[in-house]
């Protein structure tokens, strides 16, 4: 239903991907593990002193985090590969 009001409103469907995700919590932290199309990735999700303290704990700091979003991600992926960056979706097998 949500789709199609969405629709009525003009919008449209312009990116779409798949994930599987685990959620793992520790203090006031969320920590995933999102499998994608182009790779495994961690987030941890809640305030910034947590984040930090967290990311510590797994050996990483500032400099391993990576902000850009799956869309950003995909699209350099595709074009690292000369492909069009359409949907970033499972190969269906």
């Amino acid at each position: 239903m949500l789709l199609r009001v969405l629709d009525e409103l003009g919008f449209h469907v312009w990116f779409r991907y798949q994930k599987y995700r685990e959620e793992f919590a520790i203090g006031d932290c969320i920590v995933a593990i999102d499998e994608t199309p182009v790779g495994v990735f961690v987030e941890i999700e809640g305030g910034e002193q947590d984040i930090a303290h967290v990311a510590e704990a797994l050996g990483r700091g500032p400099t391993d985090y990576v902000l850009e979003s799956y869309r950003g991600l995909f699209v350099q992926h595709c074009e690292q590969r000369g492909v069009p960056a359409t949907d970033m979706l499972f190969d269906a097998d």
